[in-house]
């Protein structure tokens, strides 16, 4: 019951939210005391098992047909078998996680808690911190029933180091039964760009001042490319249907974590600052100079951004040169 055991989505392959999962996950298990097992789900597992191995002691890999893409009940079913044993399970911040991780603590009967930005063990009690009040405060969540199912926030932890050897890869052995309840119709991918949101360096957001869908793609859109960034955007600007709720950044959309944040026409609500609240660097443009968002920017500039836009992008444009 001491092991701690790492949740990969194979679709997603390593990337930086699944390296910090072996990051949060080796600095648990040496605080309780066991192993850090991960679990690799879905098609493509195997292939990413070798990778992993490197800083896991035990790699589970979890590939068949049943569960080759992602559905959340034979999905469930698989992780409640793997993970019966376990002292904690770790998520990442994706779409799957967060569906599975309450289900999954209902299911071992242990406890669940979400957005995680630190984790340790005190008297055997796993804790996590967590940001309340929009990121104005930090709760500290003490999971007193055992295991602790947790889904963590990207970019708050770092790879775990490498091990001397590689750790064992093991074929898991699942009776998974067909979901008879449910069953997927039809699978839509929509393009969200060369990479993540939640792993991106850059990202350059619009919000409601933008005023329209054209902006989006006329102003916003060449200034990402200049800068190698990717789009976001507020609720607001989702809402009205001018960008993919895809975009979304806030409390109810994605957490995200780039060195830079360039807010435009973004008055800073709480409930978007709780999405940003980890960003290295946050620059604004507003016409208001009240806007909340100012509050918490390191750079910011009062003024009209169809007026900015081009001006930024003219220069960043000699400066590529």
């Amino acid at each position: 019951m001491s092991n701690v055991f790492i949740c990969l989505f194979a679709s997603g392959g390593f990337d930086k939210a699944a390296q910090g999962l072996t990051g949060a996950g080796r600095l648990l298990a040496e605080q309780t005391g066991g192993e850090l097992h991960c679990i690799m789900l879905g098609t493509g597992a195997g292939e990413l098992a070798s990778e992993v191995a490197k800083f896991a002691d035990k790699v589970l890999v979890a590939d068949q047909p049943e569960i080759a893409e992602y559905n959340p009940e034979p999905y469930l079913n698989a992780l409640a078998q793997l993970t019966k044993d376990a002292r904690a399970v770790l998520l990442s911040n994706d779409a799957y996680s967060q569906e599975i991780a309450p289900r999954l603590a209902h299911r071992l009967r242990g406890s669940a808690v979400g957005d995680g930005i630190g984790m340790d063990v005190l008297n055997g009690v796993v804790r996590v911190s967590r940001q309340v009040y929009g990121g104005k405060a930090e709760a500290v969540i003490h999971l007193n029933r055992s295991p602790a199912v947790v889904w963590l926030r990207s970019r708050c932890f770092d790879l775990a180091p490498a091990r001397a050897a590689k750790g064992e890869i093991v074929q898991a052995a699942l009776d998974i039964k067909p979901d008879m309840r449910t069953r997927i119709v039809e699978r839509k991918r929509e393009d969200s760009g060369t990479t993540r949101l939640e792993d991106a360096r850059i990202i350059v957001s619009g919000g409601r001042g933008i005023g329209g869908p054209e902006p989006f793609t006329n102003e916003l859109q060449p200034l990402a490319e200049l800068l190698g960034a990717q789009m976001a955007a507020s609720r607001a600007a989702c809402d009205a249907g001018w960008v993919p709720a895809t975009w979304q950044v806030g409390q109810t959309g994605k957490k995200v974590a780039p060195e830079l944040y360039l807010a435009i026409a973004i008055s800073g609500a709480s409930q978007h600052l709780a999405g940003i609240s980890e960003a290295k660097n946050i620059a604004a443009i507003n016409t208001d100079a009240e806007a909340p968002i100012f509050n918490h920017c390191r750079f910011g500039v009062v003024g009209d951004y169809r007026k900015l836009v081009p001006l930024i992008r003219e220069r960043l444009g000699v400066v590529c040169k």
